[in-house]
């Protein structure tokens, strides 16, 4: 009598384990790959976003050192009002359409960020 009790208590506490696997600890793993995962997305996005800037404050450097060039070349002081007001009217623009391409970069690195944690389930 007493192995069968010892054989239903074991049987039980092999069911209670099972039950806590299943209901606790493999969601809790499951969760926490998928936080692993989003975070190395949001890590290799902060890096895509950082060489972003990085080409545009080369490109907008290298317009502003044209800008002066062509400044310098002026023959008069209305030809240099008309390449400043050149620049500074394509500076507005290039600044806009960058920052809009940064803002699109930062939302798609946001959308497969947050990916793994909706799949996980």
């Amino acid at each position: 009598m007493a192995d069968k009790k010892s054989s239903t208590d074991k049987s039980t506490g092999e069911k209670v384990k099972d039950t806590i696997d299943e209901k606790i600890v493999d969601p809790a793993k499951k969760a926490g790959d998928a936080m692993r995962a989003a975070g190395a997305r949001v890590a290799e996005g902060g890096s895509t976003v950082s060489t972003k800037l990085i080409d545009q404050a080369e490109n907008n450097a290298r317009q502003a050192f044209a800008a002066l060039r062509a400044a310098a070349a002026a023959k008069d002081l209305s030809e240099v009002m008309k390449v400043q007001g050149d620049y500074l009217r394509e500076q507005g623009s290039r600044s806009m359409s960058q920052a809009r391409e940064i803002g699109e970069l930062i939302m798609q690195i946001g959308r497969e960020a947050v990916q793994p944690l909706k799949d996980k389930d």
